[in-house]
């Protein structure tokens, strides 16, 4: 039900469908991943023990970001470091998706609402390189 996108052994992305259930908790990512993602299902009257978080260096090399989609559709390209169009996926209301390496681009194919997390601080123009997306005529739209 988890769809990875690979280029050969390289994780370019996680989607977990809306319809994603299961119960307890389930990471998709491994632990020395940058940017953690997990779903979490527990019953009425579970109890998380309260915790804070200490700090602990970490190194961040390629900002990894996940997106919600909370309403709408939106086509998702995908390409790999080199730039090159790999292919498309088309994510609906309530899906997430863990951008994970590689490079992305988006069609609106229905007015989104959605919210993005990313690790920070943003380093405005060093962030991302930009560059020319697929022409409609060549997608490669897989779901």
């Amino acid at each position: 039900m988890i769809k990875e996108i690979k280029q050969g052994d390289q994780l370019l992305a996680l989607i977990i469908p809306a319809k994603f259930d299961k119960p307890g908790i389930s990471f998709f990512t491994p632990d020395s991943a940058s940017q953690q993602i997990a779903y979490m299902r527990h019953p009425h009257g579970k109890v998380i023990v309260p915790h804070v978080h200490n700090p602990v260096a970490r190194t961040v090399e390629y900002t990894m970001e996940v997106l919600f989609l909370k309403r709408g559709k939106l086509r998702v390209d995908f390409y790999s470091n080199q730039q090159e169009y790999l292919e498309s996926f088309i994510l609906e209301a309530g899906d997430t998706i863990l951008l994970a390496s590689g490079g992305h681009g988006f069609e609106v194919l229905e007015e989104i609402e959605m919210i993005e997390v990313k690790q920070g601080p943003y380093a405005g123009d060093k962030d991302k390189t930009r560059f020319a997306p697929i022409p409609a005529n060549k997608l490669i739209i897989k779901n």
